[in-house]
């Protein structure tokens, strides 16, 4: 079992930035893979940004040169750094984790909204 604890949302102006965490716990092994999702209600939860245990990453192309992902695996803790926020970035924020046995765990969400 795995359990996700995130961090970091909040309200923002456009243009501004935002760093959100995500910490793991639990039985965690590599490799695995860790990423960001974001779902505005009544959509599909629309994958942000995801990274291995090491440390490749791949981005979603509407955020590309705004955000970057990155992971401290001696914390077991995954970060999204949102810089140029605009108000399409709106979202519930949720980080996944997905273990080297192929089980996928969410975590909570954390609220990002930016105000024009």
């Amino acid at each position: 079992q795995v359990q996700l604890v995130e961090s970091g949302g909040g309200l923002v102006q456009a243009g501004g930035s935002l760093r959100l965490s995500c910490a793991a716990s639990g039985r965690i092994f590599s490799p695995n893979v860790m990423g960001w999702y974001r779902q505005v209600p009544g959509n599909q939860r629309d994958v942000v940004a995801t990274i291995t245990s090491g440390g490749s990453t791949n981005l979603a192309d509407s955020v590309k040169g705004r955000f970057t992902i990155s992971r401290d695996n001696a914390k077991n803790t995954v970060y999204l750094q949102m810089n140029s926020l605009k108000p399409d970035d709106t979202a519930v924020y949720y980080c996944k984790h997905v273990s080297a046995y192929g089980i996928t765990y969410w975590g909570q969400g954390t609220q990002v909204t930016v105000s024009s």
